[in-house]
């Protein structure tokens, strides 16, 4: 008989393996890995552009992360990084054209990805999936802050 713990957390693994499998995949045809995807996507809805701190808190990932993931997407021509006050330290990141071109691409396949996957639910099956989902999500970020009760 498989647990609720069993079958939760299979599924949670296999969805993200999956998910990271296929991002790789694609992401790979644009010289790209899987973790530059999130910050791209997420710094084509900024367009007048977004500070790191910002950045982190949108993509839940911590400065160090951000900085490297950054460094390595400013090497590719896809961001840059504008002045504010004449000074780099508070400035914006912005995509250039071809990071706005990638984010475009990747938004695009990620959504095929999402609708395939979603295939078979109904409208009100996906809100009440999205719902439980976010339920779940709220629930283990308390207990990892506040831990297990006895």
């Amino acid at each position: 008989m498989i647990t609720r713990f069993e079958r939760f957390s299979l599924a949670i693994f296999e969805i993200s393996r999956c998910w990271h499998k296929l991002a790789a995949k694609e992401l790979m045809k644009l010289g790209l890995k899987g973790s530059h995807a999130r910050y791209l996507t997420a710094m084509y809805k900024y367009p007048q552009g977004i500070t790191v701190p910002q950045l982190c808190t949108v993509c839940g990932k911590d400065k160090s992360d951000a900085s490297r993931t950054l460094s390595a997407l400013e090497a590719k021509g896809l961001v840059t990084k504008q002045r504010v006050g004449g000074s780099l330290y508070r400035g914006v990141m912005l995509l250039t054209d071809k990071g706005r071109r990638a984010s475009e691409l990747i938004t695009e396949r990620a959504s095929r990805v999402v609708a395939a996957a979603g295939r078979g639910i109904t409208d009100e099956e996906r809100e009440v999936f999205y719902r439980v989902l976010d339920s779940v999500t709220v629930n283990l970020r308390k207990l990892c802050k506040e831990g297990i009760p006895d």
